[in-house]
């Protein structure tokens, strides 16, 4: 399950800018499994065998002038229906291995903080990603940040387009599909889309990489807008997604274009041309008939 209400004040951000609201949270420079450059860690990356305990901090800044209380968890990261990233509101997996030396800080104003933790990898975790986040409450705002780890052994790129269709929205058409994370890596997916119909190519879009960090095992519903559709055509569409690893996949469907306004019309027209030409003849029989039955 999501945070719902708290999407709208969730940023994970690797930054120490001080944000409108005042404090911020950051991975703290020189920590981890991937020392930080001088600039700082965009994320916190970890990587060990089962049963590792690693060791990292992350820095809490407050700018103000007043002191701040902020209370700390671990989270589950996750993907939203449509892609974007999110985090679950109980945690299982990473976010659940997290712990802090204090969960509840009070910084000082005008300080920043570093607090301590750790990543517990049980025995029998599964080799691969498993992102999660650190997540800071304090101050009336939410924020947090990324949490990439690994937990070492055999890894699997591998991913499934399901569910190709061709629907009709209020701005047009769009091609629909399903991609799904079949493997234990995180992947950054490139889309190519082709459609052929009765005479020809109709569209051919080369691939390009989605604005998605796909996590392993999730499943995305995404769409394709697609402009100059045609307006009598039967079509069959093929929607292919690759990424990084070798994960690469294909699915198809059959559309059929047909202007319904402009058929009804002519249906229209022809029934009513059907319907004078009946009347014509039914009145020009009838003196015919007429002369016929006199004695």
């Amino acid at each position: 399950m999501a945070l719902g209400a708290v999407l709208a004040a969730l940023t994970f951000t690797g930054s120490a800018d001080a944000a409108p609201q005042g404090w911020t949270i950051a991975p703290s420079a020189g920590g981890g499994s991937r020392p930080a450059a001088q600039d700082g860690r965009p994320y916190i990356y970890a990587e060990g065998t089962p049963g590792t305990v690693l060791e990292d901090k992350v820095a809490v800044t407050n700018p103000t002038t007043k002191p701040l209380g902020v209370t700390l968890r671990g989270a589950d990261a996750d993907n939203t229906p449509e892609g974007a990233l999110d985090v679950r509101a109980k945690a299982k997996d990473t976010g659940a291995w997290i712990r802090f030396a204090e969960k509840s800080v009070k910084i000082p104003a005008r300080t920043r903080a570093e607090i301590p933790f750790t990543v517990t990898v049980p025995a029998g975790a599964t080799p691969g990603d498993h992102p999660g986040a650190i997540v800071a409450s304090g101050g009336g705002r939410t924020a947090g940040v990324s949490v990439h780890l690994r937990v070492s052994g055999p890894t699997l790129s591998a991913l499934t387009v399901e569910h190709v269709r061709v629907e009709k929205t209020g701005s047009g058409d769009e091609i629909a599909y399903d991609v799904v994370n079949r493997g234990n890596t995180t992947l950054t997916p490139r889309l190519a889309v082709k459609a052929d119909g009765v005479f020809g190519a109709v569209l051919d879009k080369a691939p390009r990489t989605l604005p998605v960090e796909l996590l392993p095992g999730r499943r995305v519903s995404l769409s394709e807008p697609w402009h100059g559709a045609p307006a009598l055509d039967s079509v069959d569409v093929k929607v292919t997604v690759t990424a990084g690893g070798g994960a690469a996949d294909s699915a198809t469907t059959t559309a059929r274009f047909v202007p319904w306004p402009a058929v009804a019309g002519a249906l229209a027209v022809l029934a009513g041309a059907l319907c004078a030409v009946a009347f014509h003849v039914r009145r020009r029989r009838r003196p015919t008939d007429t002369q016929g039955s006199a004695p």
